[in-house]
């Protein structure tokens, strides 16, 4: 699947992940979406990114808040450009709890915000015009995260998007719009720390996958970037 001239909205894209992301689309012609929850975080990627032959822009938003959710979606609006990818890659996690049952409301309803509840609002806002147009490929992030109730709130959400995507893929497959979520792996980034197996850039080009994929391929299936 060519992706020249198409767009791409990555969440958290202005580091980690989101930005090895954002410059492996670019790599393959496709226009950059840049987000941030401070605008003026995005300044760095849109450095890094003219060096591509691509077009750009940055909005920004704090998906752990509604109202940051409801205003990055109107900036994007505010583009007129058409959001043909939504890479939901932003996401949190909440401190590493030894007591395994001290984890707070607060400690899942931040987390269900951010990892579940933007992803779903942002496919609300972007996925029913990308059927409309006939073209639309959606990702989002998972983890295998498993047997770790020091980090429940995280794993919880991990499967609850699982799940998330399983359910609205079923809702697009006769539609040329494909959703899938991908597992990038445990990599060296704010998030996964030092200890990590591998180094950020390793989650490509695993990670580009479930984008190129064709308009009958894959629906609502898990993908992991690194398969070893």
């Amino acid at each position: 699947m060519q992706l020249k001239n198409k767009t791409a909205l990555i969440t958290g894209s202005s580091r980690g992940v989101g930005q090895q992301i954002a410059l492996g689309l670019a790599g393959e012609g496709c226009d950059i979406i840049v987000h941030a929850r401070n605008i003026d975080h995005c300044q760095e990627m849109l450095e890094k990114l003219k060096s591509y032959d691509v077009k750009t822009y940055s909005v920004a938003g704090d998906l752990s808040q509604e109202s940051g959710v409801k205003h990055l979606i109107e900036q994007v609006d505010n583009l007129s450009v058409p959001v043909d990818i939504l890479y939901n890659n932003a996401g949190i996690m909440v401190a590493y709890k030894e007591d395994i049952w001290s984890h707070t409301t607060e400690d899942f309803m931040q987390s269900y915000q951010v990892n579940v509840v933007a992803p779903y609002k942002l496919c609300a806002a972007f996925v029913p015009a990308m059927i409309d147009r006939g073209y639309g490929r959606v990702v989002n992030l998972t983890s295998r995260i498993d047997g770790i109730p020091e980090l429940a709130p995280y794993g919880a959400t991990k499967w609850a998007i699982d799940k998330l995507s399983m359910d609205l893929a079923t809702k697009l497959q006769d539609t040329n719009v494909r959703l899938n979520y991908l597992d990038p792996t445990w990599l060296k980034t704010d998030m996964g720390g030092d200890q990590a197996l591998n180094e950020v850039e390793a989650v490509l080009p695993g990670a580009l996958e479930p984008v190129l994929i064709d308009n009958d391929g894959p629906n609502g299936q898990f993908f992991q970037a690194l398969k070893n």
